[in-house]
């Protein structure tokens, strides 16, 4: 068996698209989303187009819990300010019930050459973790406490990277939508190994379809997450820092 690991879109359609036409190709037997799929220029339509997907699960990301709950009128403190609120008036109730659907995790067994794998979309215990490539061994073994897979698929930091710690290999699948160093969509393949993966896509045709939209941040989101991105090491230091307030705070 052959999955498909794709994560934090944040309704950046024209990303989505692309990956899927390049995962189509690879003929994986599922795709699973790791969470953060709505929230973004294009909500509505990106959750549409995931109602499509065949042999799919999905896990719930922070941001899907908060635009449920912007959605219902309820603080939402992951989703703070107008990007919340706009995206919560542009869903419908169904694609709201979709998005409460998702999944605290999913376990797939008999995944080709890696076993069992788990899916979440910050770590396994909860959906607000931080921690990257760089986070010491002993604060990844607290987060995997109880984990019984040979990997841990994840995103949320939007990075991609592979690592092990205690015989229990660790993937972050990246971003399709927002990613960090270089433009594109990441994602990844499992199967018979693990693949980390990017899919070019057009650009320029994007960041128009984006600014397209009737929100006051869509030409900030493109010309930010799409035409260039931040980099890596812009990325490393805000995680090092929202890390370090987690671990402060433990």
């Amino acid at each position: 068996m052959r999955v498909a690991a794709i994560s934090d879109i944040h309704g950046n359609l024209p990303a989505l698209e692309a990956v899927l036409a390049d995962a189509e190709h690879a003929r994986p037997d599922a795709i699973v989303f790791c969470g953060d799929v709505a929230s973004g220029p294009m909500p509505a339509e990106t959750i549409d187009r995931l109602l499509t997907v065949r042999n799919a699960r999905f896990v719930r990301g922070n941001a899907d819990r908060g635009l449920v709950d912007e959605f219902d009128g309820k603080p939402a403190g992951d989703m703070p300010g107008p990007f919340g609120d706009w995206c919560a008036k542009q869903i419908s109730k169904r694609q709201r019930d979709f998005l409460a659907s998702f999944e605290d995790n999913v376990v797939i067994d008999g995944v080709d050459g890696l076993g069992r794998v788990l899916f979440c979309h910050a770590s396994p215990r909860n959906d607000t973790d931080v921690f990257s490539v760089e986070s010491p061994d002993e604060r990844v073994r607290m987060l995997l406490e109880g984990v019984h897979a040979n990997v841990v698929v994840c995103g949320h930091t939007h990075m991609q990277f592979d690592r092990t710690v205690e015989r229990i290999r660790v993937v972050n699948a990246g971003s399709v939508g927002m990613p960090y160093g270089r433009p594109g969509a990441y994602w990844a393949m499992l199967g018979p190994d693990v693949d980390l993966r990017r899919t070019d896509y057009d650009l320029d045709s994007a960041a128009q379809r984006i600014r397209a939209k009737d929100w006051s941040n869509a030409g900030r989101f493109a010309a930010e997450n799409v035409m260039t991105v931040p980099s890596a090491e812009q990325a490393m230091e805000f995680l090092r820092s929202a890390e370090s307030k987690q671990t402060a705070t433990a």
